[in-house]
């Protein structure tokens, strides 16, 4: 720690360890772990976010980056069940039948999932993983885009993989992003997954972002487009204002997965 980082109690020290650690850590979590209030625990979190070292999220605080995202095994276990409520609602609207692009991420992977119980189903995704689950029924074709594949998560990415993309037409886009500004920009961190995102977001008839509520207002420093550009929007909880006015002028629809669903 430098001369101009600032003292942290042992208690901040501690929520900083545990952010980095875990990925994300919610305010119901810090307040069980060291018997305090939750007005206690915003005020730490409040003094970290203050200084850099973590970024404010509804219900918690994760590490402060805007160039490197968590790493893939992290993401896999963060909000979790959050991420397993918005695929099924995703699932409830893809009909049986209907033909997919589905890209790479955590919650996309959770989407695959759910939708393995549908009847017919036509999949181009550009992600190991989710051509590994829905492989599995065997009443789906499943098409996978060629390119570079990324080892960390499995993912496909490159010149190759956006041609590959493009000679397609699909019913829906489902789509994975890294943040969310209030200004209604997707954000992620590799520009190249972010091409093939874009190449995804032209050549779907209905484009739907899945995000949990932790996307809202984190930064991310590749630009993948404007939240107008989405047909609708599932999550886990109510977005910030800012965010739902923007995607309600735009017309887009609102899923928010409810607790136990």
């Amino acid at each position: 720690m430098s001369s101009d980082s600032p003292v942290l109690k042992p208690r901040q020290a501690t929520i900083l360890e545990l952010a980095q650690k875990k990925g994300f850590v919610s305010i119901d979590e810090l307040t069980q772990t060291f018997n305090v209030t939750q007005q206690t625990i915003r005020r730490d979190i409040n003094e970290l976010c203050e200084s850099g070292q973590l970024r404010r999220y509804h219900g918690g605080a994760s590490p402060s980056s805007t160039v490197e995202n968590k790493d893939y095994a992290t993401r896999q276990i963060l909000c979790l069940e959050e991420k397993r409520r918005i695929a099924r609602a995703v699932a409830q609207v893809i009909p049986d039948h209907a033909s997919l692009l589905i890209n790479i991420g955590t919650t996309n992977e959770e989407v695959a999932k759910a939708l393995c119980q549908h009847k017919g189903l036509h999949v181009i995704t550009n992600n190991l993983n989710v051509a590994s689950i829905m492989s599995s029924n065997p009443g789906f074709e499943v098409v996978i885009a060629g390119g570079i594949v990324r080892p960390r998560d499995r993912g496909i990415i490159g010149e190759a993989t956006i041609e590959f993309i493009r000679q397609f037409k699909v019913d829906f886009g489902i789509i994975g992003i890294s943040g969310i500004d209030e200004d209604g920009q997707l954000l992620d961190f590799d520009y190249r997954e972010v091409q093939v995102a874009r190449a995804i977001i032209d050549n779907a008839r209905q484009v739907f972002l899945v995000a949990d509520h932790t996307k809202f207002g984190r930064n991310a420093m590749v630009r993948l487009c404007h939240m107008s550009r989405i047909h609708a929007l599932f999550t886990d909880k109510q977005p910030p204002t800012a965010i739902s006015t923007i995607l309600a002028e735009s017309g887009g629809a609102l899923y928010i997965a409810p607790a136990g669903s």
